[in-house]
């Protein structure tokens, strides 16, 4: 399993995975593109044998991080791939001066909320009907030491 930035040359792959893991409110290419050059926005995503099997992207701004997406395709998924995913975009977020981090998750997204509780991030409060189908939003917190 390799770990490594996007390029520009991903975004096709990686929008055709956001329609193939999240259809509706996945990103599109052009919404990945405009995040990608924005110079706040970073992603990194884990290949093997050229097919990506997990993929996410951050934002930095002043000493903040927010988890933008963090994905890993239905065959990929129960493998670690989330967990080394998550830990390489906190790393590179504290080395870009990030000092905590917060994202958003689905109260029905159980796997996804373990994986961050046992990554340091705490639940703070929800969302009301933050998703296009009215589903609620946990917003989580990670301070860095």
């Amino acid at each position: 399993m390799n770990g490594r930035f996007w390029t520009m040359e991903d975004l096709d792959g990686i929008a055709a995975l956001e329609k193939e893991c999240f259809a509706q409110e996945g990103w599109n290419r052009r919404m990945l593109a405009d995040s990608f050059l924005s110079g706040t926005f970073f992603g990194i995503l884990l290949e093997e044998d050229g097919a990506i099997t997990a993929y996410g992207g951050m934002s930095v701004v002043a000493d903040e991080a927010e988890l933008q997406m963090i994905a890993t395709p239905e065959m990929y998924r129960r493998c670690g791939r989330g967990g080394r995913l998550l830990s390489d975009l906190l790393e590179e977020a504290k080395r870009r001066g990030a000092r905590r981090a917060f994202l958003e998750v689905r109260v029905s997204n159980a796997p996804a909320q373990l994986l961050y509780l046992k990554n340091g991030f705490r639940g703070l409060h929800c969302r009301t009907r933050y998703y296009p189908d009215d589903e609620d939003a946990i917003v989580m917190k990670k301070e860095f030491c």
